[in-house]
């Protein structure tokens, strides 16, 4: 949005762009007056009494009164027509855009190579396909993906105003890895990277792009006819909703969050579930439900015989006091699964690591913080010493501080360091929001976009919003 309104502003009259920063400062600074206002009350006060009846803000005559009305006026019009221009640029490059469809020679990217694949899905892009972009649908993500996309997928959708996505080499060895350890025939000569390892975990910087990567693989995992457990967003585990001790296991339990693992596991696999038996016949222990307590008279519950996954995650959905149980026990199911292969996939993982916003009261003045690993859903998930499939990606943006290199319940080799855009991408994506207008082409230049690179140092959301600057 800021950016948009730059260019409004560079684009529009002497006039208009006089008053556009002033309307911004005003509506920045309404909060900072307000917080002031409380904070320094009793100071405002103080001064007031003591200099009696005059206020500094307020108008000294009619005249004073009506210039500001008139200036408030100017600026709110200026807003407008702000809004205005920047409604309409969107209006107009979308109309370019699908005027630019029918004309092909738009689509070469650098030295004169094609700027889309020709592969029709994630399973067909080959080494060949580097370094181009694969168009998706959004719907069929939608369909794939019913989790949530990653945050930077939307925006990367709709700031370029396509549904496409970069294919790196990166992102290439990390679906070959998987795949090779399903099928190691498949190995081949020219595989590069990471090597064949059942458990990864995503490190590297902001904006590297590695909560992408972790849905591509879940795409492609469930195109495969994968059973993929996607954990969009781990750290909405630890965080918000109802938590309990359990005395029996001396976690606690959170059952509002189990069951909504439950329902998003239930969203894309339903149909493959029902055709899983469940090969654990222990009962189910419950523990609290959802603000109601625990049950009186029952500390477990039986599943009836010839059960499948399905009947399990529905008796977690349907029975709040068994949600944390059927979690765990699904984590058990898992890893006897036989029949196809199995992902667990999570986002967010470094929050699994640190402390949760849990707190249990130890006195009546002091609360002692609850670390993740107390959670039952976590300490059912988080651990990676097991021979089943898991990959996390680590996410920098939920802030949860820098960890250790040797992970608790984490192979010292799983951390994988995921890097930025190349010279080779970069060039590739420049040319890509050329070809989307979000760049004007009387500006590009090879020189331009390699500045813009070497002063994002290679984070792609930096680099999305600096281009447009390019002059």
């Amino acid at each position: 949005m800021l950016r948009s309104l730059l260019r409004a502003v560079s684009s529009a009259s002497p006039v208009k762009s006089t008053f556009i920063p002033t309307a911004i400062a005003a509506s920045n600074s309404t909060t900072s007056q307000l917080t002031s206002s409380r904070t320094f009350a009793s100071k405002k006060a103080k001064a007031s009494a003591s200099k009696g009846n005059n206020k500094k803000g307020q108008p000294k005559s009619k005249a004073d009164a009506k210039t500001k009305s008139k200036q408030e006026e100017i600026v709110s019009a200026s807003v407008d027509d702000a809004a205005h221009d920047l409604i309409s640029d969107e209006r107009n490059r979308r109309r370019l855009l699908d005027e630019d469809e029918r004309n092909s020679s738009l689509d070469v990217g650098p030295n004169g190579r094609p700027l889309f694949t020709s592969a029709a899905s994630l399973s067909e892009l080959s080494r060949k396909d580097a370094c181009t972009y694969l168009k998706f649908s959004r719907k069929k993500l939608e369909e794939v993906l019913p989790e949530r996309l990653p945050v930077g997928m939307v925006k990367e959708f709709d700031e370029s105003m396509r549904d496409a996505l970069l294919v790196r080499h990166s992102f290439l060895d990390l679906r070959d890895n998987f795949r090779r350890i399903v099928d190691p025939p498949l190995q081949s000569s020219n595989s590069r990277g990471l090597s064949a390892q059942k458990q990864i975990v995503l490190d590297g910087p902001v904006s590297c792009g590695k909560s992408i990567a972790l849905a591509m693989l879940v795409h492609w995992a469930r195109d495969e006819g994968w059973l993929v457990l996607y954990v969009p967003e781990g750290r909405s585990w630890t965080h918000g909703g109802l938590f309990y001790k359990n005395p029996l296991t001396g976690l606690w339990d959170t059952p509002v969050q189990a069951a909504n693992i439950l329902q998003d596991f239930l969203k894309y696999n339903e149909s493959c579930l029902m055709k899983l038996p469940c090969k654990i016949v222990a009962p189910i222990p419950l523990g609290d439900g959802a603000g109601v307590g625990r049950m009186k008279d029952a500390d477990s519950m039986a599943m009836p015989e010839g059960s499948t996954l399905y009947d399990l995650i529905q008796t977690g959905i349907t029975t709040t006091h068994a949600s944390v149980g059927v979690v765990v026990r699904l984590r058990q199911e898992l890893s006897l699964v036989k029949d196809m292969p199995v992902l667990i996939a999570i986002d967010q993982y470094n929050s699994w690591f640190t402390f949760t916003e849990f707190e249990e009261p130890m006195t009546v003045r002091s609360c002692r913080p609850i670390h993740a690993r107390e959670v039952a859903t976590v300490n059912a998930f988080r651990s990676m010493m097991h021979d089943n499939m898991m990959v996390g990606a680590f996410s920098h943006s939920t802030a949860v501080g820098k960890l250790r290199q040797d992970l608790p319940d984490v192979p010292t080799n799983a951390r994988v360091m995921f890097p930025r855009y190349t010279l080779d991408e970069a060039a590739v994506v420049s040319h890509y929001y050329l070809r989307q207008r979000l760049i004007r082409r009387e500006a590009f230049s090879e020189e331009a976009w390699k500045k813009l690179y070497y002063l994002a140092n290679g984070n792609g959301s930096e680099m999305r919003w600096l281009l447009p600057f390019m002059r």
